[in-house]
């Protein structure tokens, strides 16, 4: 919904959320996953008030469900992203 399917912020919601949803395909974000392979999962948890994901999704009418996240569904999303933003080069 934010970064779009080619992780280039181009979602339908990528400028509804404060700050506006990165291009993850950027050399500079490359660069910053390479060095710091936990940045997407920090990025994700670390949210000002660990909630800028979820409010922009609320805040445009998409409701969530309650989820406890895991180790494993963060790998997951770590795996999925790092293999989707290197492809995008």
């Amino acid at each position: 919904m934010c970064h779009g399917v080619d992780a280039r912020g181009s979602g339908p919601l990528a400028h509804s959320s404060k700050p506006a949803t990165p291009d993850l395909t950027t050399p500079a974000f490359r660069a910053r996953l390479s060095q710091y392979p936990g940045v997407i999962i920090s990025s994700i948890v670390l949210r000002p008030n660990g909630d800028l994901i979820p409010k922009t999704l609320r805040d445009n009418g998409y409701k969530l469900p309650s989820h406890t996240w895991t180790i494993r569904d963060l790998r997951s999303i770590n795996e999925y992203l790092s293999t989707l933003i290197t492809k995008n080069k």
